[in-house]
């Protein structure tokens, strides 16, 4: 186990957002004076959310907006991680997709094909007006015809400004029940994601923490991927959840105002 001083010399931060920085439209106390800590010890860090609706730009300006100044590379999402599979599965993949901005974004930025015409994945993200009957139809239909069923992440809900909202595991499930097809999370706990964002950062697991509200996505992921993990009391965990896991997190803090020394 890692404890707080340990966690604190670490070379490289993998950081949450919903739940951790923020809730909804409401910044989480402290947040700020733990980014300045970060900029002032010189540490790496980076962004990873599951959330799949917005772009990095679009994170970005979410932050301006709460007086925090990031610039897009600061940001790894769910749908940059499905557009990164893709690539890594397929020389020329194709998708249809049910989705909202962020996750057509990463996967035009990917070159991945749009299409309903036998397209090689199926790919389910948050969505708002995206998610209909219809849609859920076709995704059904497409994946019973062979379409390799991904999803964005596995979260069955997160925090948002006044309480949980449905997330992809909650969205993906009726098409997983009428294809009788398992979807394949990409997202948090899935190492490859973990993997990739140290992979961009240059440095191995064993230098880096991460900072995060869920110990089913944030938590079992960096065990997994052999990271040290700090988990905050500020979203979806309380103290009673980490009771009976087999795994749990090295060091539990009220929020990330709690971890500058």
């Amino acid at each position: 186990m890692v404890d707080i001083v340990a966690a604190r010399g670490r070379k490289a931060f993998l950081i949450d957002m919903d739940g951790v920085v923020y809730h909804g439209k409401f910044l989480l106390p402290g947040v700020k004076e733990f980014l300045a800590w970060l900029k002032r010890e010189g540490k790496l860090y980076r962004f990873v959310t599951n959330n799949s609706y917005f772009t990095p730009e679009e994170l970005s300006e979410r932050l301006s907006g709460l007086g925090i100044e990031e610039p897009p590379c600061a940001f790894y999402t769910s749908a940059l991680a499905a557009a990164d599979f893709c690539t890594l599965q397929s020389e020329s993949p194709s998708a249809w997709v049910i989705g909202a901005r962020g996750l057509w974004a990463a996967l035009e930025r990917e070159n991945v094909r749009i299409t309903d015409d036998s397209p090689e994945f199926m790919i389910v993200g948050e969505s708002d007006s995206e998610y209909t009957r219809d849609a859920i139809e076709k995704a059904a239909h497409l994946v019973s015809r062979g379409a390799r069923l991904i999803a964005t992440n596995a979260d069955l809900a997160g925090p948002g400004s006044y309480g949980l909202i449905p997330a992809t595991g909650a969205m993906v499930a009726p098409i997983e029940l009428v294809s009788g097809q398992s979807a394949y999370f990409v997202g948090k706990p899935n190492p490859l994601m973990f993997r990739r964002v140290l992979d961009t950062l240059g440095v191995h697991a064993s230098e880096a923490v991460m900072i995060g509200d869920s110990l089913e996505t944030d938590i079992r992921g960096a065990v997994e991927t052999g990271m040290a993990t700090i988990l905050v009391l500020s979203g979806m965990s309380s103290e009673k959840d980490v009771r009976g896991k087999a795994y749990r997190p090295d060091v539990i803090v009220s929020g990330v105002g709690a971890i500058p020394s």
